[in-house]
């Protein structure tokens, strides 16, 4: 295990949101609260034009995309955009990528492991380093990739069975950095609720990609049905007071994760609220 993967300095913890709900005044905030990177999540553009706003508003945060979605983007653009911001930022972007969902908006002639290998390709041509950038990785074969062509693997909706795995398949040095959804309150009511909704669009859309992978962690279809059973969502959520969502998030680190990427499940008037709840209770450094 190794943060020096790649020489973006992550932290041990960072915030998932999607780009929509990303301002210069938002990552500020992130920082000061002491979270070590942004992740943009969504499928945000080649242009990059998100992380280069989170970057000038911050002087340290690290910014992450989780994931560029490699049907949607081109390429060349992002190698570009790329290149832009760490003249502009050295050191501290990192290039998450990922082959989306082919339910949305998968290229149905090719499949989505040799898209990434295609897109790579491109990447190298663009001399886009292999530590700056990292892929969305759920199975063996894409995490196997993961250590071979990037810095390591950022697997999204996982718990921490899934990084225990993921970490005896990627070896000792690549980073592996999971992203993990929390909700928090003492309403257990609320909170499952506030889970069905997170994880709403990939189980009515039986997106097979997220399906197999909680198959491959021991759940049945009967825990995919009426917006999912409650070992799944507690799975795939935490939940709770701040300081027992902490625990199971650090969950991720004592079986192998080097980083972990928080998405609070909240309406993005509450994601700061939320965030600045929590952040006592993960012990940053001052």
């Amino acid at each position: 295990m190794s943060l020096t993967a790649t020489p973006v300095k992550l932290g041990t913890f960072g915030v998932w949101v999607r780009h929509t709900d990303i301002t210069g005044a938002f990552a500020a905030e992130i920082e000061r609260l002491g979270y070590g990177t942004l992740w943009i999540g969504g499928s945000p553009a080649d242009d990059l034009a998100t992380a280069e706003t989170a970057l000038a508003a911050t002087s340290h945060l690290a910014v992450a995309t989780g994931i560029v979605n490699i049907w949607s983007t081109d390429a060349d653009r992002l190698a570009q955009s790329y290149h832009r911001l760490d003249t502009a930022y050295p050191g501290r972007f990192l290039l998450g990528l990922g082959a989306g969902h082919r339910e949305v908006n998968g290229n149905g002639a090719v499949k989505p492991y040799q898209g990434l290998v295609n897109y790579l390709d491109t990447l190298d041509e663009n001399a886009v380093p292999a530590e700056r950038r990292v892929l969305a990785a759920l199975g063996p074969r894409v995490l196997e990739l993961a250590a071979d062509r990037t810095a390591g693997a950022h697997p999204y909706l996982v718990n921490p069975d899934h990084t225990r795995s993921a970490r005896n398949v990627l070896g000792d040095g690549p980073l592996l950095a999971p992203e993990h959804k929390i909700a928090i309150g003492t309403d257990r009511d609320h909170t499952l609720t506030l889970g069905r909704k997170g994880l709403s669009t990939y189980l009515n859309m039986r997106m097979k990609n997220y399906l197999n992978n909680f198959r491959r962690l021991g759940f049945t279809d009967s825990d995919f049905s009426d917006g999912g059973s409650e070992a799944l969502i507690d799975a795939l959520v935490a939940q709770g007071e701040p300081q027992t969502i902490a625990t199971q998030l650090r969950g991720h680190l004592d079986v192998g994760a080097d980083h972990v990427a928080i998405q609070p499940l909240a309406h993005p008037a509450d994601l700061l609220p939320t965030l600045t709840q929590l952040a006592p209770a993960l012990d940053f450094p001052r």
